[in-house]
């Protein structure tokens, strides 16, 4: 059996608790019968609606009451990541219970080492909270932040988003992993963390979850990554009539579409430039992008993309 890394959307577990609370039923279902298969499993999550919704709440109610504290983005995140672990683990746990599988579900704040020198922090494009009226306004709501105009809505925060490099307590997640435990880690790509002065910082930003789960991936020497998204396979053409799919790829083919601007920058793109960083010189793994509903025929080969070496 197979050490598989599972990376899943923010956008899958809905944008409040009442329907995060249910939608997470469906992929720990899917991960406690991959258990039960035999397979060691790790899962991410994505937490975009979940910390725009943390941060906004409180940017909202500071309009309110000027008493309200600000919550800096990285503490946001650190909630985001508690709130959507709650609800994780207790799903997981009881999947687990219904088929009688006795395992340890733990899950991991994760704080993501970024270079304090990524050039992403001199230009930032991650727009996060909410829209001002005016520029003015907006700074004072966000205090030493960068404030851009969006798409005609009105102002809002942009934050970096910078490569990740390491991981606090990476050991503590191997070992874990080690001793059979199912462990949910690298929540939202995980907090941005810099090192200055020996010592480590939080910081805003944005940590593509894809990129920081194929480096945790590669961690734990896991044989497959997944990652779960809306389609059932990427599509080279996509939308056009000669939209085709692609069931088994290699890195070099993937190359070559990259350079033909196949994929969308925003999207698909960052997943499979992940996938590809994961299997690149090990011939041994295998990456997948497949629909969540179809996560067991994926790793069957029946449905979804297969990227290798």
């Amino acid at each position: 059996m197979s050490r598989i890394v599972i990376a899943l959307g923010g956008n899958a577990l809905g944008d409040n608790p009442s329907q995060q609370k249910e939608l997470v039923k469906i992929p720990a279902a899917k991960i406690a019968a991959l258990i039960q298969e035999g397979h060691e499993v790790i899962v991410g999550h994505g937490n975009g609606p979940q910390v725009g919704m943390i941060f906004n709440a409180f940017a909202d109610a500071k309009k309110a009451n000027e008493k309200t504290a600000l919550v800096p983005f990285a503490e946001a995140g650190g909630m985001s990541q508690g709130y959507i672990g709650y609800h994780m683990l207790t799903a997981i746990s009881n999947e687990l219970k219904k088929l009688n599988i006795q395992k340890d579900v733990l899950y991991f704040l994760t704080q993501t080492i970024v270079d304090a020198n990524d050039p992403a922090f001199k230009n930032p494009t991650k727009p996060v909270g909410p829209f001002y009226s005016s520029k003015e306004i907006a700074e004072a709501n966000n205090p030493n932040s960068v404030i851009v105009e969006d798409a005609g809505r009105g102002f809002r925060k942009v934050v970096a988003s910078p490569i990740p490099v390491d991981f606090i307590g990476i050991d503590a997640i191997k070992q874990n992993v080690n001793n059979g435990c199912v462990c949910i880690v690298g929540g939202g790509g995980g907090i941005p963390t810099i090192i200055q002065d020996n010592q480590y910082i939080g910081v805003d930003g944005v940590i593509d979850k894809d990129f920081a789960l194929a480096k945790i991936a590669d961690a734990v020497n896991a044989d497959i990554f997944v990652v779960l998204t809306a389609v059932d396979y990427v599509y080279v053409d996509f939308n056009k009539p000669t939209q085709k799919a692609l069931k088994t790829v290699d890195v070099k083919a993937l190359n070559n579409f990259i350079n033909q601007d196949q994929f969308a920058k925003g999207s698909m793109l960052p997943k499979i430039k992940a996938a590809m960083g994961f299997v690149n010189g090990h011939p041994n793994r295998s990456a997948i992008i497949a629909d969540l509903s179809k996560v067991e025929d994926a790793l069957k080969g029946l449905s979804g993309t297969k990227i290798i070496a």
